[in-house]
């Protein structure tokens, strides 16, 4: 066993109290509602973006006293936020039960951000392209920091089978083809040391064949290294197949991920296998290019500026 899965133990007792650990797909695209219980929320900001996290895993839409007992918020100081979150457009009240719901203000913000980034304009010619020549699902996932956010796709599948995911989530590193392809351009301790603040996603949660444990874990992120792309079947989901390639510059870490996925049924690790070429050649393409848009060029820069190990988040200019 390595220095580095050694070194685990350390990590996970630095953030138990402030991060994410082994748990659910939901655990991990929104705050843990059982941490909360454990530290309520404190500050109006903190306890603002807590309502929306929250409600934005919620389609259906939640009573206050259920949204209060969750943040740990008294129901008055909920009431109160959820008034002016409503008044600034951010959430809805619907009529029949009183639920409140979000608005599409934040989607709103969100593809207006992606449309003022560059990203798809210079990315999806590409991811078309791309899912032309493989007839599967392509997505471009981007590094903020320690996390790997879906934001662009292009679909390949005309008819059968369909993989198609919500964009905007954000990838478990540990089990996920994206998050393997992320992590081999990192150092095996700064690997290690992301995965334990952001929990390990163990088969139970997540595909049968996810790594089960850290040591696992390094030994695919290894082979992801070595061979320059990741393959996985059933490790994130049942019955899915996928394979990625960093988006990166040459000894740097990733600031983006390409993705093939689709049924394990018929993306089978032979016919992966077969497009590798094509996947990296993609990749490295979109890096080339990547200078023309102001997003990927943050990160780019935040990469050049430090080490791998001194990474800074896509928004530190």
């Amino acid at each position: 066993m390595s220095d580095a899965v050694f070194m685990v133990g350390w990590y996970i007792k630095k953030e138990r109290n402030s991060s994410l650990e082994i748990g659910s797909k939901n655990d991990y695209t929104a705050p843990r509602d059982d941490l909360r219980s454990e530290s309520p929320m404190s500050g109006v900001l903190e306890r603002t973006l807590g309502i929306l996290e929250l409600l934005s895993q919620h389609g259906e839409g939640l009573e206050l006293a259920e949204i209060a007992e969750r943040l740990q918020i008294p129901r008055s100081g909920t009431h109160r936020l959820l008034t002016d979150l409503a008044r600034l457009g951010y959430v809805r009240q619907t009529r029949g039960r009183g639920d409140y719901l979000l608005t599409t203000k934040l989607v709103s913000m969100g593809l207006m951000y992606l449309s003022n980034s560059g990203i798809v304009d210079i990315a999806q010619p590409m991811l078309n392209r791309l899912a032309e020549v493989s007839g599967e699902l392509v997505r471009l996932s981007v590094v903020d920091g320690d996390r790997l956010t879906w934001v662009a796709r292009a679909q390949g599948a005309r008819q059968g089978l369909r993989y198609d995911p919500d964009m905007g989530s954000d990838a478990r590193l540990s089990c996920s083809s994206s998050g393997w392809a992320f992590l081999s351009t990192l150092s095996e301790t700064e690997a290690l040391a992301i995965v334990a603040r952001q929990g390990l996603g163990l088969p139970e949660h997540f595909g049968p064949a996810a790594p089960p444990t850290m040591q696992a874990l390094l030994e695919a992120v290894a082979i992801t290294r070595q061979r320059g792309y990741s393959m996985t079947a059933d490790t994130y989901t049942a019955g899915l197949s996928a394979m990625s390639a960093p988006v990166r510059f040459a000894g740097q870490a990733a600031f983006g991920v390409l993705t093939i996925a689709g049924p394990t049924v018929r993306f089978s690790f032979e016919r992966m296998a077969g497009l590798a070429d094509e996947l990296v050649r993609t990749a490295q393409q979109l890096a080339a290019i990547s200078g023309s848009s102001p997003f990927f060029s943050a990160t780019a820069a935040a990469g050049e500026a430090k080490p791998v190990d001194g990474r800074k988040p896509i928004y530190a200019v």
